[in-house]
C-alpha cells in the first residue's frame, strides 16, 4: 500500500514538474533528504526515484517557459572551485574506484544544488523549497519526539534507513538545522493552525534530537539557543523561556542519557570518542604527507596503519572538518570553511538590508535563522560526517536565490509567499522606526 500511494504521489508531482523545473527540485529534494522510498516494503524500496527527478527536472528546464537564471556569487563560485578540487582529488587518490563512486554520488548533489539555483526566483518558489526540507526532517522529529516521550527517553532515536541521516548523531544534527526553519516558518505564517502546528513539531523534533543521545547534539543546541538568545529583541523573556523549555526537556529525560551526554568531560575513557580523536590524527597526518589528500576513501586499515597513532581503530573521521582535511588536504579545507564562512556573511548582509522596508522584513526573519541553522551545523557538524549532506547546501540555496529576489526588487510585486504567508504586523510595527529613520 505505501509503494502505491508514494508512487501515485511522484507521478502526479512529475505530471506538474514537466512544466515546471522548480518543481522537479522540490522532488528530487523531498526523495533525496527524505528518503521516502526507504520506509516502504515492496518494489519502491529501490526505486530510482531520484534519478527519476532529476531527469525530469532537466527536460523541464529545456522546454518550460519560466525563469531559469544562474547567478555567479561568491558562495557559488567558491563552491565550483570545492567541486573542481575534488576531482583533483579524486584523480589522484589512493583508493581510486571507492573514491570515483563517492565523487560520482557528490557531483550529483552540487549540481542539483546549482539546478536549484537557477530555477528558484520567486518568494514563493523559495518558501516551497524551506517547506520541503523541513517537513521531509520535521516527520522524523514529530516521530522520534512521540518515541521519545512514550519510550521515556530510554530508548534511542535512529534516522531512515539509507542516506546521509541514517544514524542517531545525524538525524539529530539534521533536526536541529530544520527547528529554526521551521521556527521562520511559523514567523511568517498568517494562518493560526499552521503557527501552531509548527510550534508543535519544532518541540517535538527538540525532544528527538535529545533522544538521539547525541552529544554533538546537545552541544549544537546550546550553541544555538545562545543565538537565538543574542538575536532576540527581548532578551530577558526568550532567556527564560529557553530556560524554562531547556530545564523541563532535561529533567524528563532519563538518568542513563544525563550519564551518556557526561561523557562530554570525560571523553578519555570513552572508546568511541578516542576512535573519533584517532581518526582526527590520521586526517592530520595524511594531510601534511600529501598535498591532494587521499581522496574519499581514506578510512582503510592500509592508510590507518601508516598515519594513525593507533592503527588498531579504524574508524570514519566523523567530522565535517577532519573529514575534508584528511580527503582533500588543506586547500580543501580552506574552500570548505570559506564557502560557509561566505553563506553566514550574506545572510548578515541580507539581514541588514532586508529591514530596511516592511515589504522584506521576512527576509530579515529568513536569513537570521539560516544562520542559527549554518550554526547548528557548524557546531554539530564537528562530530560527524556531513560535509556533503544536501541539507547544508539548501540553505546555501536559500539564501542566494533571496538575495537575488531582493536585489531584483520582486518585492514590489510579490507582497506574499507559500501559503500566503507575509511579515508579522506586530513585528514589523515594531521596526516601524527604523524604516523611518534610514534615508531613501
Amino acid at each position: 500500500m505505501r509503494d502505491l500511494a508514494l508512487v501515485l504521489v511522484l507521478l502526479v508531482a512529475t505530471f506538474y514538474a514537466l512544466k515546471r523545473p522548480w518543481v522537479g527540485v522540490m522532488i528530487w529534494t523531498w526523495v533525496s533528504i527524505m528518503n521516502p522510498h526507504k520506509l516502504a516494503f515492496g518494489f519502491a524500496h529501490a526505486a530510482p526515484f531520484a534519478a527519476i527527478a532529476a531527469a525530469v527536472t532537466f527536460v523541464s528546464m529545456v522546454f518550460t517557459k519560466d525563469k531559469i537564471k544562474f547567478t555567479w556569487s561568491p558562495p557559488v563560485v567558491v563552491l565550483l572551485l570545492f567541486v573542481a578540487w575534488m576531482t583533483l582529488t579524486t584523480v589522484f587518490s589512493v583508493h581510486s574506484t571507492a573514491s570515483w563512486l563517492q565523487l560520482n554520488k557528490v557531483f550529483k548533489i552540487q549540481l542539483m544544488t546549482l539546478v536549484a539555483l537557477a530555477v528558484l526566483h520567486e518568494r514563493k518558489h523559495i518558501e516551497f523549497f524551506i517547506w520541503i526540507n523541513v517537513l521531509s526532517i520535521g516527520f522524523y522529529g514529530f516521530k522520534g519526539g512521540i518515541f521519545t516521550i512514550t519510550s521515556g527517553g530510554g530508548a534511542r532515536v535512529w534516522g531512515p534507513p539509507g542516506g546521509f541521516i541514517e544514524g542517531n548523531n545525524e538525524l539529530a544534527v539534521a533536526l536541529i538545522m530544520c527547528i529554526p526553519l521551521m521556527n521562520y516558518l511559523r514567523v511568517v505564517a498568517t494562518r493560526i493552525w499552521i503557527r501552531q502546528g509548527l510550534l508543535v513539531v519544532m518541540l517535538l523534533s527538540t525532544v528527538a534530537a535529545l533522544g538521539t543521545q547525541s552529544r554533538g547534539a546537545l552541544l549544537a543546541l546550546s550553541a544555538m539557543g545562545a543565538l537565538l538568545w543574542l538575536r532576540s529583541d527581548r532578551k530577558i523573556v526568550t532567556g527564560i523561556m529557553v530556560g524554562v523549555i531547556a530545564a523541563g526537556l532535561l529533567a524528563f529525560m532519563p538518568e542513563s542519557w544525563s550519564e551518556r551526554m557526561g561523557t562530554i568531560q570525560t571523553y578519555e575513557s570513552d572508546g568511541s570518542a578516542m576512535g573519533r580523536i584517532n581518526a582526527w590524527q590520521m586526517t592530520y597526518n595524511l594531510a601534511n604527507d600529501r598535498f591532494l589528500g587521499g581522496g574519499f576513501a581514506i578510512y582503510q586499515p592500509d592508510l590507518y596503519a601508516i598515519y594513525a597513532p593507533n592503527p588498531n581503530i579504524v574508524l570514519g573521521a566523523h567530522s565535517i572538518y577532519f573529514a575534508v582535511l584528511g580527503e582533500h588536504g588543506w586547500v580543501g579545507l580552506f574552500l570548505f570553511l570559506l564557502l560557509w564562512l561566505l553563506t553566514f556573511m550574506l545572510a548578515g548582509r541580507l539581514r541588514k538590508q532586508a529591514r530596511l522596508l516592511p515589504e522584506t522584513m521576512w527576509l530579515y526573519y529568513l536569513a537570521g535563522m539560516c544562520q542559527v541553522s549554518i550554526i547548528g551545523y557548524a557546531v554539530g557538524g564537528a562530530f560527524l560526517a556531513l560535509q556533503y549532506f544536501d541539507l547544508p547546501y539548501n540553505l546555501m540555496v536559500i539564501l542566494l536565490a533571496a538575495d537575488r529576489w531582493l536585489k531584483s526588487k520582486a518585492y514590489e510585486n510579490e507582497k506574499t509567499g507559500a501559503f500566503g504567508s507575509a511579515a508579522p504586523v506586530g513585528r514589523m510595527k515594531a521596526k516601524k522606526k527604523t524604516f523611518q529613520a534610514v534615508p531613501a
